[in-house]
């Protein structure tokens, strides 16, 4: 079966979550990735560790489908190696400041310098231009940047979600952005510059309710877990754990006032339509959380199964990988790892082609453990190798 992006190159010298999850996202559509590493292996490897190298959980995900080298560019000596992998590359993925890219020869003008077709995608936290151009940052940044911490929690304490989502949000964009410049090239042989940054990302993601606030001044301020816009949307506690419902739309909410026997409601200007549900939401919820209250889990969600209603539990990280339509699906693929003793869950590429699907075709690999087999392909000889590991280059 062919790949999207075979035959692709991408060297990938980001750290973290969005420039590798970028990477990732093209090396599972066939695109060869070298992931570049500091000599002592990168921050991002040793996240969340695993293993008794310390390898991260994170890393079993972001750096499957790579080989990896590592090298320092900051000395002479790996400048010239960074020049001899760009001739050779279609692609360069980074989110490092302005300054580090200039530094390290991998700034547009350097790139073109060597390969005039190259795409740089540069990812950073504010993008540049604007006086927030220089600062660094992490995906909390986003959240709290773009209204989202805001809105959520209470309005006594703003939350940050758990996940990353502005951080993953960023390498999809990203990868998105890659693959529109790879298919520009095929028409104009011309390379260009992809940006995108955390704050970008977050900004799109809060759009609308900056746009209310624009247009009507709205001053929402947090609700934890319930809607404003619709209802019933909240998490309500059971005999035995947390479901959360959500519905939108005057049919599901028919749905669910019948549900609860309250078809009155229909006829309740207080719930006439989407928005003044949400207005009225706590309302809506109280009377949803007494009747979850008075069930299991598992009765609530057979209820609203078979009347139709969006609903499922709040699961666990034990229970995800319990979960039953994950494993008929074989979402995560079990991936081996030197020093795990159980195979990783790898989550599969997330968007589904039918005829040119994404793979995992490889393990995350240990720290430098392609180094000497690109750089042969380089041409340098393996006594020039081993030199440049004494004098910590590669």
């Amino acid at each position: 079966m062919s790949k999207v992006l075979e035959g692709i190159r991408v060297l990938d010298f980001g750290r973290y979550i969005a420039g590798p999850f970028c990477a990732t996202l093209l090396g599972d559509m066939g695109a060869e990735v070298i992931r570049i590493e500091k000599v002592d292996g990168s921050e991002d490897r040793y996240l969340s560790p695993i293993t008794e190298d310390g390898d991260g959980a994170m890393f079993m995900q972001m750096a499957r489908n790579k080989r990896s080298v590592t090298l320092n560019p900051m000395k002479p000596e790996g400048r010239e190696i960074v020049k001899k992998l760009v001739a050779t590359a279609d692609v360069v993925v980074a989110n490092l400041p302005p300054d580090t890219l200039k530094a390290m020869g991998l700034d547009y003008e350097s790139l073109t310098a060597v390969k005039p077709d190259i795409i740089l995608t540069m990812i950073s936290a504010f993008g540049t231009g604007g006086p927030y151009a220089n600062r660094v940052g992490f995906d909390g940044l986003g959240q709290a940047m773009s209204g989202n911490m805001f809105m959520s929690g209470t309005p006594e304490q703003p939350a940050k979600a758990y996940g990353p989502f502005i951080d993953y949000g960023t390498a999809s964009f990203s990868a998105f952005g890659t693959m529109a410049a790879l298919y520009e090239r095929q028409k104009t042989g011309k390379g260009q510059i992809v940006e995108a940054s955390l704050f970008n990302t977050g900004l799109t993601i809060m759009n609308g309710t900056v746009i209310e606030q624009a247009a009507i001044k709205r001053n929402r301020v947090a609700t934890l877990n319930r809607s404003q816009t619709s209802a019933p949307a909240d998490t309500f506690k059971t005999k035995d754990g947390w479901v959360l419902v959500q519905s939108v739309g005057g049919p599901l909410f028919k749905r669910w006032a019948d549900l609860m026997g309250e078809e009155h409601w229909l006829e309740d200007e207080r719930f006439k339509d989407d928005i003044t549900r949400g207005d009225n939401g706590e309302i809506i919820s109280e009377r949803l959380a007494k009747w979850c209250a008075e069930r299991t889990s598992q009765e609530v969600l057979e209820a609203m199964e078979e009347a139709r209603l969006p609903a499922g539990p709040v699961l666990s990280p034990q229970a995800v990988l319990e979960d039953p339509h994950i494993a008929a699906k074989g979402l995560f693929q079990p991936v081996e790892y030197p020093g795990l003793e159980n195979p990783a869950p790898v989550m599969r590429t997330p968007v589904e082609l039918s005829d040119t699907p994404g793979e995992i075709r490889s393990r995350a690999p240990t720290l430098g453990e392609h180094t000497d087999q690109i750089m042969g392909e380089l041409g340098y000889s393996a006594e020039e190798i081993q030199a440049f590991r004494e004098n910590r280059i590669v």
